[in-house]
């Protein structure tokens, strides 16, 4: 389904990493010993890690004057961004030595042979007491072995304008108990607004990318009482009530003009857009989004939007009914790991813990509307000041989940976003599209390891 921007970006994505190479060493040119090369993810909204590195590179060359840190700064969405770093890693003489990436690829990267098992320099590190066993679990590939080291975690909400909802005669503040609730309100913006104003974003479909899958589709299926994969008998679920029911919360919100027209629901900038423009500018009133939203709108944003606290509140996803826990999350979280053709990896660890110590870890955590991964972080008084939302977040930490990290799994969120778009688009019912996905996932990760989670 879609294949033809899928091929234009991977397009995009060569022509990129052609303009790096041209821009450093050529194939087959030997690495400097004394260089140190970070590639990281520098997108729309997503600015705490360039403004963290640039921060590394100056501190570190300045006490080591022999040493260059050398930043690639990859200005491409998620997807985009893992294959020009999985096209840097095939070539030994352009492999970064460090790497930013999203903790649920680091199972697959592990698999391609692209990481360098960081154990011995993390349990020799004197901070390594600091970081909690959430942070380890996400770094750890499935043999045990440790291939990166967190720098932040976070949750996910309903991030809403309280002007708006108050002016549609919803009570404040708001706390949804069902996923009824959440409709009920979102016809209640569109009753009052009418077009100005965009009701209810859920991100979906294949330019969203994994944005479609972790905070789209599966805050949602969070919600029911199915997942994705049932660890005790190790195996993927395939059909089950849930991944209906979530589709079902997707067709409706389309069916019913509850949330945005779907050319601009498939734009791959929507995160960018909505939180840099359309919560700014008063043109939406609710978004299942992040808990680092905020970074879009601090005063070192792209468009700082000093107001935003006087506007933006956030609130649990309620599960569907209201059951269990009442409401539910999903957490992910980019680490710093190694690459395995690191020139000098003594020198590259140096680099990582300096970018990890507390001082820079609190600049991140704040930047980046970050959960922190260190004990000495959240505790510490810069954070608690500079973070409004730290306890909101932290609230969540106790009923969040978190994806099947496992190889297969980028393919499978691949194909739950295919799902959620012949859906959004009428091209297929809530029960077809689960079909289809059935499908899919039993190709993907064999019949054998497939159940219907009953």
């Amino acid at each position: 389904m879609r294949g033809t921007p899928r091929n234009t970006t991977r397009a995009a994505a060569a022509a990129a990493l052609l303009a790096l190479i041209a821009a450093g060493c050529s194939p087959g040119e030997e690495r400097d010993a004394n260089t140190v090369r970070v590639a990281y993810q520098k997108f729309g909204t997503f600015i705490a890690m360039d403004s963290l590195m640039r921060k590394v590179k100056e501190e570190f060359e300045a006490d080591n004057p022999d040493v260059t840190v050398e930043l690639h700064a990859v200005e491409a969405q998620a997807e985009d961004y893992q294959t020009q770093v999985n096209l840097m890693n095939g070539s030994a003489s352009e492999a970064p030595d460090l790497i930013y990436q999203d903790t649920f690829t680091i199972n697959q990267d592990a698999d391609a042979g692209y990481l360098m098992p960081l154990d011995d320099h993390f349990d020799a590190w004197e901070d390594a007491e600091r970081f909690n066993e959430q942070e380890a679990e996400a770094v750890t590939s499935l043999d045990g072995t440790r291939y990166g080291v967190m720098l932040g975690t976070d949750v996910r909400g309903l991030w809403y304008r309280t002007d708006f909802l108050e002016q549609a005669g919803v009570e404040l503040p708001w706390e949804p108990a069902t996923w009824d609730e959440v409709l009920d309100t979102a016809r209640a913006v569109q009753n009052e607004f009418g077009d100005e104003v965009v009701p209810l974003n859920v991100y979906s479909g294949t330019p969203a990318g994994e944005a479609a899958s972790l905070q789209g589709f599966q805050m949602l299926l969070r919600g029911t009482d199915d997942g994705l994969f049932e660890e005790s008998s190790e195996q993927w679920v395939s059909s089950s009530a849930g991944f209906t029911e979530s589709l079902e919360f997707v067709h409706t919100i389309f069916d019913e003009g509850l949330t945005l027209d779907p050319q601009d629901a498939l734009d791959a900038n929507i995160g960018t857009v909505n939180n840099e423009e359309r919560f700014p500018n008063g043109e939406m009133a609710i978004s299942l989004e992040g808990s680092w939203a905020t970074q879009s709108w601090i005063e070192e944003a792209n468009q700082p939007w000093p107001e935003w606290e006087d506007h933006m509140e956030f609130t649990p996803m309620p599960t569907r009914n209201g059951q269990g826990e009442g409401a539910s999350s999903m957490s992910g979280g980019w680490a710093l790991s190694m690459g395995a053709h690191a020139t000098d990896p003594d020198l590259a660890w140096q680099v990582m813990a300096h970018a990890l110590n507390q001082e820079n870890a609190v600049k991140f955590a704040v930047e980046g509307g970050q959960i922190p991964v260190r004990s000495d972080v959240a505790e510490d008084p810069g954070f608690l000041e500079a973070a409004p939302k730290a306890e909101r977040f932290a609230e969540l930490v106790d009923v969040t989940g978190f994806r099947p990290a496992y190889s297969e799994y980028p393919r499978v969120s691949l194909a739950i976003q295919e799902a959620m778009e012949v859906v959004m688009l009428g091209e297929a019912t809530p029960e077809e599209a689960a079909e289809l996905y059935s499908q899919e996932l039993e190709s993907i990760v064999g019949p054998d390891n497939v159940t219907d989670g009953s």
